[in-house]
């Protein structure tokens, strides 16, 4: 089968696409046969070296969509034929077919396509860990979801109007603003707009908002805190540098900065971020977005299109085109 290799680490041309023997499933092990899998902004982060060592060659990624080829002995969660997404994989995501343990597997709707099936696995858990396990939200409260146009930022709108939230969703381009207002926002703003946060302001009548969920910290966080409701909760999901802010911002509202990553998600958190997903897709309030979809072939354009400005929706490659 196909997979993309890293042998060392560097820019997007360190992605070589190579041979490799089909995996075999051992106990609580599938085969997944991949019809799509996901690009994040981590797997760019890895390749160049920013995530400290790593054991060569490897095969990046966690997300697919796909179909159960194979299953070893002592699984029963799942059989051949099934179709799943996959939030972790053994092998790698980035190829053909991945091996992965049998609990990392979750079935895959018929209503939601493999595409969708592989924009899941991190965006979707991210934004629920992020907003349930971190915000710990109460409905009726008002959130900011900075930055909503991508991949987690999708997934947070969705999950935060699902919820019984009033939902304010930022992008920078006017492609963006319509697909957020699309997915349910009841406020749209453009975060290039130098009035932005004054606007915001005015749409919660002065008082500001209870959550904040923010993907880009090294530009926002210190704005973050000025735009707070008292008792309000930045949670900081994404950031790719040094920020400063005035802690001074945060006492009279008593405010928090919370801090969140994916990997701080235990097994059993993951089987009910995972569960919910689930039953999101099914009752069709999650409906994953697919901005860009390349080909195996041009699997280092797709990174370099998951660090563009701009973000739309989820960036896919489809590996049997």
């Amino acid at each position: 089968m196909k997979a993309v290799r890293v042998h060392q680490f560097g820019g997007p041309d360190v992605l070589k696409i190579e041979e490799v023997p089909d995996p075999i499933a051992g106990r609580h092990q599938v085969v997944v046969r991949i019809e799509a899998f996901g690009i994040n902004p981590v797997e760019t982060y890895i390749r160049s070296g920013k995530y400290g060592p790593m054991k060569f060659p490897y095969t990046p990624g966690p997300d697919t969509g796909g179909v159960i080829e194979f299953i070893g002995p002592d699984v029963t969660s799942v059989r051949p034929g099934d179709r799943v997404y996959t939030h972790a994989t053994l092998t790698g995501a980035y190829a053909e077919k991945a091996l992965c343990h049998d609990s990392h597997v979750h079935p895959l709707p018929s209503n939601v396509t493999f595409q969708q099936g592989a924009a899941l696995g991190v965006p979707y858990a991210t934004s629920h860990r992020a907003f349930f396990h971190r915000a710990k939200p109460i409905a009726g409260e008002t959130v900011l979801v900075h930055g909503a146009s991508g991949g987690v930022g999708i997934a947070s709108v969705q999950f935060a109007r699902a919820f019984g939230l009033t939902v304010i969703g930022t992008a920078g381009t006017e492609k963006g603003l319509e697909l957020v207002r699309a997915q349910g926002a009841h406020h749209v703003l453009n975060h290039h707009d130098p009035k932005y946060l004054e606007d915001l302001m005015k749409l919660t009548a002065g008082r500001g908002v209870d959550i904040i969920l923010e993907m880009s910290s090294h530009t926002n966080l210190g704005k973050d805190l000025t735009v707070l409701a008292k008792y309000g909760r930045v949670i900081v999901i994404g950031s790719r540098g040094p920020v400063e802010i005035t802690p001074r911002e945060t006492m009279g509202r008593d405010a928090d900065i919370r801090g969140m990553t994916l990997m701080n998600a235990s097994e059993a958190d993951l089987r009910g971020i995972h569960e919910a997903i689930v039953a999101g897709l099914e009752n069709k309030s999650l409906r994953p977005i697919i901005g860009k979809e390349f080909k195996l072939a041009d699997v280092a354009k797709a990174h370099e299109a998951v660090m563009e400005a701009g973000s739309y929706g989820k960036i896919v490659v489809v590996p049997r085109q």
